[in-house]
C-alpha cells in the first residue's frame, strides 16, 4: 500500500506540472486573441473556447491538489495551543468568503465566566486546515441550497468547549454548525468516503482529508444533522494530543 501511495502521488505530481503549462499557454493564447485584427463576432467564440479550457484546467488542478493533500503523509508538529486563538484567526481569514456567499459567520468560544480556556496539544496549522474544509463545506452547502425557505438566515457558527469523554479523559470540542439544508440519512454514512460528493464540481476529498488530519491527532469528527434544520460537525481533540509518535502518521 505504501508503494502504491508513493506511485499515485508521483503520478499526480507528473500530471500537475504539464497541466500548469497548459494553463499558462491558455492565458497567453487569450492575450494573443485579444490583439488579433478581427471583429468581435469572430473573436467571441475563440475567447469562449479558451476560457472553457482555462476553467477545466483550473478544475483539474484543484482536484490534483486535493488528492495530493489527501494522499500525502501526515507529519504532526504538536504544541500546546489555545483553540480560541486558532478559531479567531480562522474566523478573520474566512470572513470574506462567508460574506461572498451571503453567510453570517459567528464564533462562540469557551473560557468566559471563569471557565478554563480550551487548550490542546495540536499541530495548529493542520487543525486549521481541517476546520477550514468543514467551514467551506458548510458554506457551499448553504449557498447551493438557494434562498432560505424560512426567515432563518444563513449562519455559520464555530464554537469551542471543554469536555470530558466517557473514560474521563479531557477533550476540546470544536463545533462547525450551519443553518443549511441538512443531510439526508442515506448520505450521512457516505460523507467521509473519498470521492463521494453531492455537489457539482466537488472533488469529494475535503471531508475525508479533514477526518484524516483530525484522526492523526487521536481525535474524531462527530456529525449531527437533520434535513431542513442544518448540521453540526464536531471536531473532538484530546487535550493531551496524539498518543503515537508525531512523525509516524501515514
Amino acid at each position: 500500500m505504501a508503494e502504491i501511495g508513493a506511485m499515485t502521488s508521483g503520478l499526480a505530481h507528473e500530471i500537475k506540472n504539464p497541466l500548469s503549462t497548459v494553463g499558462l499557454n491558455a492565458q497567453l493564447l487569450l492575450e494573443g486573441i485579444s490583439e488579433l485584427p478581427i471583429d468581435d463576432a469572430e473573436r467571441k467564440p475563440l475567447v469562449n473556447r479558451i476560457n472553457s479550457l482555462r476553467r477545466e484546467t483550473d478544475r483539474l488542478g484543484g482536484i490534483l491538489q486535493d488528492f495530493l493533500q489527501y494522499a500525502g503523509q501526515v507529519r504532526l508538529d504538536p504544541h500546546p495551543t489555545n483553540l480560541n486563538d486558532t478559531i479567531s484567526e480562522l474566523g478573520d481569514f474566512f470572513m470574506p468568503e462567508a460574506e461572498r456567499h451571503g453567510v453570517r459567520l459567528r464564533t462562540d468560544v469557551a473560557g468566559g465566566n471563569g471557565s478554563p480556556t480550551p487548550v490542546a496539544n495540536i499541530d495548529a496549522k493542520l487543525v486549521k486546515q481541517a476546520l477550514l474544509n468543514l467551514m467551506l463545506n458548510a458554506t457551499q452547502a448553504m449557498a447551493a441550497a438557494g434562498a432560505p425557505e424560512s426567515a432563518r438566515p444563513r449562519e455559520l457558527i464555530v464554537r469551542t468547549e471543554n469536555r470530558r469523554e466517557a473514560d474521563g479523559h479531557p477533550t476540546v470540542h470544536v463545533h462547525v454548525i450551519d443553518t443549511g439544508p441538512g443531510i439526508a440519512p442515506e448520505t450521512l454514512g457516505k460523507m467521509f468516503t473519498p470521492y463521494f460528493t453531492t455537489r457539482a464540481g466537488g472533488s469529494g476529498l475535503g471531508l475525508p482529508t479533514a477526518r484524516r488530519l483530525i484522526e492523526a491527532h487521536g481525535g474524531r469528527i462527530d456529525v449531527w444533522s437533520e434535513p431542513g434544520k442544518g448540521s453540526d460537525f464536531c471536531v473532538v481533540l484530546p487535550v493531551a494530543g496524539p498518543a503515537t509518535s508525531p512523525e509516524s502518521h501515514s
